[in-house]
């Protein structure tokens, strides 16, 4: 495969695979050094990409399992929920404040869910990526991306309530 026709392959999803890294690592360096890592490690096995049915879906579990190693050798680390179009410029100081507190608390709650269930969220609320995709990525069935996804906004639904809640009443 020559140079030009991989970066037509891969310029679709790349960003994909930096938001990912993104998500997962949360420093930005980190997560561009994640992607060219993966990126590389694309073009080292260039020859066989042709046959592979989903290249995006092989360089997102590529992505997330590079980020998940960083993460288990390094430390620890937080997800951070990045989503900087959340709020709509014609929107008065107000709303965009209250959006800004709102969208605060969802990325506190998705940071406090077990890791499988922040990653479908990032998978299919944010990168909007259909179930089957999330299934193979994360080698699950489909039915348990739905129940863990279905949970996760469960939670996020329930948290959201009842901080807007508290203290009325």
């Amino acid at each position: 495969m020559q140079q030009n026709e991989f970066i037509k392959i891969v310029s679709p999803f790349k960003d994909k695979l930096f938001r990912l890294a993104k998500r997962l690592l949360v420093s930005t360096e980190e997560a561009e050094d994640a992607t060219q890592e993966v990126l590389v490690k694309l073009w080292t096995k260039n020859e066989t990409l042709s046959e592979l049915k989903s290249i995006e879906a092989m360089a997102m579990t590529m992505t997330k399992n590079y980020c998940l190693d960083q993460l288990k050798s390094k430390r620890a680390g937080n997800l951070t929920l990045v989503h900087n179009n959340y709020t709509d410029s014609q929107a008065s100081l107000l709303q965009q404040l209250e959006d800004a507190d709102s969208l605060s608390w969802v990325e506190k709650i998705i940071n406090e869910l077990p890791e499988q269930q922040k990653l479908i969220i990032q998978m299919r609320d944010i990168e909007q990526y259909e179930y089957e995709e999330i299934a193979k990525i994360l080698e699950m069935n489909e039915t348990a991306v739905r129940v863990a996804l279905s949970r996760a906004r469960k939670t996020i639904r329930e948290r959201i309530t009842e901080t807007h809640n508290y203290g009325i009443g």
